[in-house]
């Protein structure tokens, strides 16, 4: 199986990501295609004493920074490594594409180049979060910040498919992310994406509000990508916060140190947890083949985690899934 990476894709790109490429060649049964920079790319496998024969480069000569317009840069820049990868799996020379760079320019490029799923008028990317009752799936978490609400209910639809099939959840339920739980708050989009999620076939609970993203009250949890987007950055801020609060009063003095000694296995086990570098990335549900998209600050580990994300998805066959739920 063959998995491309966007070498210049992430804050710390390329050395991080072709160290996390590294680890996952070692520990998968996969191949990976670099895409990017090839004499940098090169030198840093040459650093790195790398001589085997799972990983092979393809130069790009553009890459798409952070700051740039996702739709002006993916028409301007052909020979992005964004670009170029994507169309590595749209030839069929590679099963699935992973980057860690522009979000937006992935999602465009994805759409543009692999096109859509019959049925899907846009894509939305899903998160696999953990919760206090095992894990929830939340979609859109930023492809598509203004969406119309048949395109919510698609997004159901695709989570459903995925939570039954990879996530073996029998009936999951779903949840449309709001200000209250009352069925008429929120804006007249929200009350109409409501109307919607109540009349199709899916095990539909309600709104659902900010306090219910780690309760586990549902399986589902359906938002634009603007409020998703927002809320899982909020939630991963908090996490850190909180590490460094408890931390920092855990050694403001001799009991708290001798504390931590008895607490640390505890303490490693909940940052495993809520790391979000052992989730990978997330997959963009919706286009015509296998997208996993990373954290701009990905390690090594999550780099490492995404591809194999890559690989089980490809496995799974999750399209084929969604497009039978579809139907």
């Amino acid at each position: 199986m063959k998995i491309v990476v966007d070498a210049m894709g992430g804050d710390y790109a390329p050395g991080v990501v072709i160290d996390g490429s590294l680890e996952a060649v070692k520990e998968y049964d996969v191949e990976v295609i670099l895409v990017g920079d090839q004499p940098k790319i090169e030198a840093l496998l040459k650093q790195a004493k790398y001589n085997g024969n799972k990983i092979s480069v393809q130069h790009a000569s553009e890459a798409i920074e952070m700051c740039e317009s996702a739709a002006t840069s993916v028409r301007r820049k052909r020979n992005s490594s964004i670009v170029l990868g994507l169309n590595l799996v749209k030839e069929g020379k590679a099963d699935a594409f992973f980057s860690a760079g522009n979000t937006g320019a992935v999602v465009c490029a994805a759409t543009l180049e692999l096109r859509l799923l019959p049925g899907i008028e846009r894509p939305g990317i899903g998160i696999v979060t953990p919760t206090l009752k095992g894990v929830s799936l939340v979609i859109d978490a930023g492809a598509n910040i203004d969406p119309k609400p048949t395109q919510l209910l698609q997004y159901g639809i695709m989570a459903d498919a995925y939570c039954k099939n990879i996530l073996n959840k029998v009936n999951p339920s779903v949840g449309l992310l709001n200000i209250g739980e009352e069925e008429k708050k929120g804006t007249d989009f929200l009350r109409e994406t409501y109307e919607l999620l109540e009349k199709s076939r899916l095990n539909f609970i309600g709104n659902v509000e900010g306090k219910d993203l780690f309760s586990g009250k549902c399986d589902i949890i359906v938002c634009d990508g603007f409020v998703g987007n927002v809320a899982l950055k909020v939630s991963e801020s908090a996490a850190e916060a909180m590490q460094t609060f408890l931390k920092r009063h855990l050694l403001s003095n001799i009991w708290g140190k001798i504390g931590l000694i008895f607490m640390m296995p505890s303490l490693k086990r909940f940052k495993k947890e809520i790391d979000y570098a052992e989730y990978g990335g997330a997959l963009l549900l919706g286009v015509n083949g296998v997208v996993i998209i990373g954290h701009g600050r990905s390690n090594k580990k999550a780099i490492k985690n995404a591809i194999r994300v890559a690989k089980e998805e490809v496995e799974r066959q999750v399209n084929t899934k969604i497009l039978e739920a579809i139907k």
